[in-house]
């Protein structure tokens, strides 16, 4: 199929043919027959892609400051290779389409294919001929409103969400700032509401194009003088800003025409620095709109599928743009006439060169015209020379930033493997690292991969909670499996694995790469020999990470489970054992702000103390051990000190490293070889069983 993306870090724009995308649960796959081109936010993103590194960082100083002190804990090289992958992601465009319904997502209700269906959401709706969005992000299509108008749902909602955090009364003066498409809509809302509506854009055209929407008056200048004589020296009771611009005069204007104990809202992207005097004296209520309305920027609303109860929530974002149809359908609201381009999806470019030239534009629509589109969830590649080569089949199934930053990097360099396919949800992902790394099919299934002959190796880079049951697939299926941590959340799933495992002719290895970093090697050597236990303390400073993100949900299992299996997995290293017994307890109200105590089946015990309530400028990692006289001391894999005997010797890195290559290098050596896994089955289980009982005693 076809799919306008972005490159975010040189500005590229493609129309480009991607894998359809793959049907998650709680979504609906739409065929697109419409889309709409927001010109203003969609030519701001292009505009950032396209600026160098210097502009980005000054639009985004926030996301400076964290990779400043990213460079800070783990060195530039590291840091750069992160930042870069993220960087070269591409993104797709768009956020607002209408189309049909092909299938649903098990147990989705309310929706039947064929439908007409209206859809929201950056990343979700994209100018694409497929799309699989949430279900709460769709709306069913009236039979009386056409495709080409229901495309606005997205704007509509946005529109429609600033007139109700305004607040209006039947016959207040509001004024709005900024007649681009959202100020258009908002105009017409507005009058649907019974409110006299003046509205001011420095576009002379845009100014009649609101006269025309219903604009009681509308100017292109002197917008103080205009409001006082249209309000008699009153000020208007509301004003709405959906200008965009960096500037901070929309906001500081809305104050001044703006009557004493009236109302501003702002919708648009402007500056915020305030004229506080303005809002001062008139004791004025600022307020911002949150996009489509509540439930934006909630994952368990928009991805979990979870509805706010009617009664308490009645206005969510999926019921604004049910709401806004009906508008349209009621012939209140009349989006066509802000149409001024159509192209097909096939002259995408073309549209969004309009943007970047001088001709006058408003509402640009795409459209897709060729009904029978490819549904292919696979696109075989040109072979290149590395695909052609000799080598071990590998194929990845997930390309999240960790496996494109340190894992794909020095796959794609050795000259003994093989890059055959990359599976990811979204075409576009898949697409790009194919292309970027050199696999030789891009697909959006599993099975394309497991069912593959070529492919040897299948290395598992998802989100956590589906490692287990591919691993187990995979296996069964005769693969070899590298998995990236944890192996598993439950203990069932983690049996499952052990079962294919013990079956199966391919290894199993997890991604515990500290016990192959040069530092945990020299550590290992300093203790050969040791005639005594270890005492361990292994300190980690995780950093917070917010309550709504997916590592706390289902998806990703909890920190716990999640990431502390690297540590006891380091602890198993250095004492040649596995945990036999575990104790721990968590800070209050602090799930990821633990102390445990690890007994190891040689006496050695490991204390660990993993917190999200440190400082993110001290170094993430810190380990000590005790034994036979001697101290080790590990400072985030960068610092190496050994003592024995009142004699230091201190080692030192330029950059980090915690073993990826390293343990990449020991797993296809072993496959190669046919030897044993560099990790053993039982030390795998043990470990993951450590981190159920540690959240066990966690959740008491």
């Amino acid at each position: 199929m076809k799919q306008v993306v972005q490159n975010f870090r040189n500005g590229e724009l493609k129309l480009q043919d991607v894998p359809v995308p793959a049907l998650k649960p709680g979504a609906l796959l739409v065929q697109t027959t419409c889309s709409l081109i927001s010109a203003g936010t969609e030519k701001q993103m292009i505009d950032l892609a396209k600026a160098n590194l210097a502009g980005k960082a000054l639009a985004r100083p926030d996301l400076v400051r964290q990779v400043l002190g990213k460079i800070q804990r783990e060195g530039l090289g590291p840091t750069l290779e992160t930042v870069f992958a993220k960087l070269d992601n591409p993104a797709p465009l768009g956020y607002s389409l209408a189309g049909t319904l092909i299938e649903a997502a098990g147990g989705v209700s309310g929706f039947c294919a064929g439908d007409r269906i209206a859809c929201a959401g950056a990343g979700y709706a994209n100018h694409a001929q497929y799309n699989v969005i949430p279900k709460n992000l769709c709306a069913r299509i009236p039979d009386e409103v056409d495709d080409e108008a229901a495309s606005f749902v997205t704007l509509g909602a946005i529109a429609l969400q600033g007139v109700r955090q305004a607040d209006p009364k039947l016959g207040d003066i509001v004024a709005v700032t900024g007649l681009g498409l959202l100020g258009q809509l908002t105009v017409q809302l507005l009058k649907a509401n019974g409110c006299q509506v003046v509205g001011f854009d420095p576009d002379p055209t845009k100014v009649e194009l609101a006269k025309a929407m219903g604009a009681d008056l509308a100017i292109a200048k002197d917008l103080v003088r205009a409001v006082d004589g249209f309000s008699k020296g009153r000020g208007a009771d509301v004003v709405i800003v959906t200008a965009s611009t960096k500037s901070n005069g929309p906001v500081n204007d809305a104050a001044q025409i703006c009557r004493a104990k009236g109302r501003v809202v702002v919708v648009g992207l402007v500056g915020m620095t305030l004229e506080r005097d303005l809002y001062y004296k008139k004791e004025l209520d600022l307020r911002l709109s949150m996009s489509y309305g509540p439930g934006r920027y909630d994952p368990t609303y928009e991805e979990g599928g979870h509805d706010y109860p009617y009664a308490y929530v009645r206005w969510t974002e999926q019921r604004n743009m049910e709401a806004f149809l009906q508008l349209i359908k009621e012939g209140r609201v009349t989006p066509k006439k802000l149409v001024t381009h159509h192209f097909d999806i096939h002259d995408a470019k073309d549209a969004y060169a309009l943007l970047a030239g001088k001709e006058p534009y408003l509402g640009v629509v795409l459209t897709y015209q060729d009904g029978a589109s490819d549904m292919a969830r696979r696109i075989d590649l040109e072979a290149t020379p590395k695909a052609a080569a000799k080598g071990k089949g590998v194929g990845f199934i997930g390309a999240g930033n960790y496996a494109k930053a340190k894992l794909l990097p020095p796959l794609s360099k050795n000259k003994d493997v093989n890059l055959s396919g990359i599976i990811t949800s979204t075409g576009v992902s898949a697409r790009h690292v194919a292309d970027k790394f050199g696999f030789a099919f891009a697909a959006t299934d599993s099975d394309e991969l497991l069912g593959d002959e070529e492919t040897e190796i299948v290395f598992i880079a998802t989100r956590h909670d589906s490692h287990a049951a591919l691993c187990t697939k995979a296996l069964s299926a005769g693969k070899h499996v590298f998995v990236e941590k944890p192996l598993a959340l439950t203990r069932e799933d983690l049996a499952d694995v052990i079962n294919a495992e013990a079956k199966s002719a391919g290894q199993l290895m997890v991604g515990f790469n500290r016990r192959f970093s040069p530092f945990a090697q020299q550590a290992k050597a300093a203790l050969a020999g040791r005639q005594k236990p270890l005492m361990m303390h292994y300190r980690i400073n995780a950093g917070f990470i917010p309550g709504d993100s997916w590592v706390h949900g289902p998806e990703g299992g909890g920190r716990i489970i999640g990431e502390a299996c690297h540590f006891i997995d380091m602890m198993c290293y250095l004492t040649g054992a596995v945990p036999i017994d575990v104790s721990a307890m968590a800070a209050k109200d602090h799930k990821d702000a633990i102390a445990a105590q690890i007994r190891f089946t040689d006496g050695s015990i490991g204390s660990l103390t993993y917190t999200s309530l440190g400082d993110k400028s001290v170094p993430k990692e810190y380990l000590e051990v005790f034994t036979d006289g001697v101290v080790i001391a590990l400072n985030d894999y960068r610092t190496l000190e050994i003592t024995r005997q009142g004699k230091k010797n201190r080692y030192k890195l330029a950059s980090q490293d915690k073993g990826q290559n390293a343990m990449l290098s020991a797993f296809l050596c072993s496959v190669r070889s046919g030897a044993a896994s560099p990790i053993s089955i039982a030390e795998l289980a043990a470990v993951t069983e450590a981190t159920f009982a540690i959240e066990e005693d966690v959740l008491g």
